[in-house]
């Protein structure tokens, strides 16, 4: 199982920090980046945007630095012998883009605790969050991540987070100031799913979570969930569930 040396999220440097290691380690060093940072890949000094991912074998050449008024990262050195790690086709020395950051973020600020545990499961539980970091960087080096792809994350959180909202194609595509076509075509080719295709299912998911948990009568949560119209709420939940909302909730109730 991997060992680690040291983990740090939020680490937070100048902006005349550099890290340079001409040999490299004896370890592994993965870096998240939270800022954009200057890399030194193939001899050459390039600036990479904030919330992107490097991987460092032991041995292999180190330097990166700041280049705008604070550097922040995520890092972690660590000996690693699981072919997970020591025969990943992830790219070597070379940042590329993280597709959620926020998450890779969240499993490192994991990491950092479980390290800091003495309990009979934690070099399992640090194993399968480094399973899970590793799945995530190898979807990102595969992507190839579109402009927009950061903007569309957020409006696909803002949907989740806000169902109720009445949201249209055109407010959506204001929310990110492209045209309504163009966003439908970027929307379905990177989630696979059309915007409104998005939010209806998650509109009936939280209509679900109300049915069964809540007290709210049918009409209460077709508003909650957006429907201005109850029968356009019944209709669009049962094409959905194959079943009425009421039919839903007295099949669920019987199992509580």
């Amino acid at each position: 199982m991997p060992k680690i040396r040291y983990v740090e999220f939020d680490a937070a440097h100048p902006d005349d920090f550099v890290y340079s290691i001409p040999d490299g380690l004896d370890a592994w060093l993965l870096v998240l980046t939270q800022t954009p940072a200057l890399f030194e890949v193939a001899g050459e000094l390039k600036e990479f945007p904030a919330h992107s991912a490097v991987l460092y074998p032991p041995n292999h050449a180190i330097h990166y630095r700041a280049c705008s008024a604070k550097y922040v990262n995520d890092w972690v050195r660590f000996d690693a012998d699981e072919s997970y790690i020591t025969e990943s086709a992830l790219p070597t020395g070379v940042p590329f883009s993280l597709p959620d950051p926020g998450y890779c973020h969240q499993l490192f600020q994991l990491l950092t605790l479980e390290n800091t545990f003495h309990n009979d499961y934690r070099e399992l539980s640090i194993d399968y969050l480094f399973r899970i970091i590793f799945n995530k960087l190898h979807e990102a080096s595969q992507d190839k991540l579109s402009p927009q792809y950061y903007k569309l994350l957020e409006l696909r959180k803002a949907l989740y987070n806000n169902p109720g909202h009445p949201w249209t194609v055109s407010s959506m595509a204001e929310y990110l100031h492209i045209s309504a076509g163009y966003l439908q075509t970027i929307y379905k080719s990177t989630f696979g799913i059309s915007c409104m295709e998005d939010v209806i299912h998650c509109r009936i998911r939280l209509a679900k979570e109300k049915l069964v948990f809540g007290p709210h009568k049918i009409a209460e949560i077709a508003s909650l969930c957006g429907y201005a119209n109850v029968e356009h709420f019944c209709r669009q939940f049962r094409q959905h569930s194959g079943c009425s909302p009421r039919a839903y909730r007295d099949k669920h109730a019987s199992r509580l």
